[in-house]
């Protein structure tokens, strides 16, 4: 096998410009975005494939040349990946599990400490010109996290990074994961149930599939404190967007923190951008230069181990 690799929708990755994908290969072909008309003309005679949350269907994957071996999503989620239809076409898929640990957990983090200072609401009556924040008592809620209790939903990398600075701010901890620990000082597993109707701060970390889309819809919302708050900044199909909506307008819940939408963008008339008791990012997560750079880095050695016969962070394989 050679090693021609084409990345392709590479502006999702380097919208400014400063990342260098020639380490990815000697034979590197780039292009910023890639439409399904292209695509087949584009690919022909390539070895390995570099997509970012890009669609990739048993379709398009069925109309991929044989000299394709090997499919690098560029970040942590794959279900953009028909897993199935690369199987059977001899194809291997992998991922990058670990390069926004740290960013996304301090994107949670942010989220959780802003909504307990109402920051959405105060930086908008700045936008405004109201200076009522400072001119008379504060005029929006402010309480402190230290004492309160954070739900994580979903423990690995980056849920534990969560809980690790959480517990620095003195945060009770409730887990709920597949594959239950054992409780320690200040962090208890319980069933997803006992988490919803007992944390002020629920936090998502796992990853969308069949299983978890939705977790958090209509009757889940149900269970949670009206004085709680839910941070995303995993999958935005968690959480079944129109449900949470409706629970936000009717204050079954405080607020939410979204760095992750049901669709993103959202569409230009969805309220999100609007409500009060939300504070909402454009997935910034991962978005960070030191993030990106990170993750071309162990794209380039995911690709130089699939080529030396010993495959990395292998998601799918033949």
């Amino acid at each position: 096998m050679n090693n021609k690799c084409v990345v392709l929708n590479a502006k999702k990755m380097n919208f400014d410009g400063k990342l260098d994908f020639s380490v990815l290969s000697s034979d590197v072909t780039v292009y910023d975005d890639t439409t399904n008309e292209e695509l087949p003309g584009r690919i022909q005679g390539a070895d390995i494939i570099v997509t970012k949350e890009m669609p990739v269907s048993a379709e398009m994957i069925q109309r991929f040349p044989e000299s394709v071996k090997l499919i690098c999503e560029a970040g942590t989620g794959y279900n953009n990946i028909d897993l199935e239809a690369a199987r059977k076409k001899g194809i291997t898929v992998c991922n990058i599990p670990a390069y926004s640990t740290e960013r996304v957990a301090h994107t949670a983090i942010m989220m959780i400490l802003n909504l307990s200072s109402t920051m959405q609401v105060q930086m908008k009556m700045l936008a405004n010109g109201n200076h009522d924040n400072f001119t008379k008592n504060l005029q929006v809620p402010h309480v402190e996290v230290n004492g309160k209790t954070l739900g994580v939903i979903g423990a690995g990398h980056i849920g534990k990074k969560v809980i690790k600075i959480a517990q620095a701010l003195d945060m009770n901890i409730l887990v709920y994961t597949r594959t239950p620990g054992e409780d320690e000082k200040g962090i208890r597993y319980v069933s997803l149930k006992e988490l919803l109707e007992h944390s002020d701060y629920v936090s998502l970390h796992c990853p969308l599939t069949e299983s978890t889309k939705h977790m958090i819809n209509k009757e889940t919302l149900k269970l949670m404190k009206p004085s709680a708050f839910i941070i995303n900044t995993s999958r935005g199909a968690l959480i079944d967007e129109a449900a949470l909506i409706e629970a936000l307008k009717n204050g079954k819940i405080a607020g939410a923190g979204l760095d992750v939408q049901e669709t993103e963008p959202p569409k230009e008339t969805s309220p999100l951008y609007t409500m009060e008791n939300v504070l909402l990012t454009p997935h910034m997560g991962w978005k960070g230069l030191e993030t990106r750079k990170r993750l071309v880095s162990i794209l380039a050695d995911n690709i130089k181990n699939f080529l030396a016969g010993n495959p990395k962070n292998v998601v799918s394989e033949v």
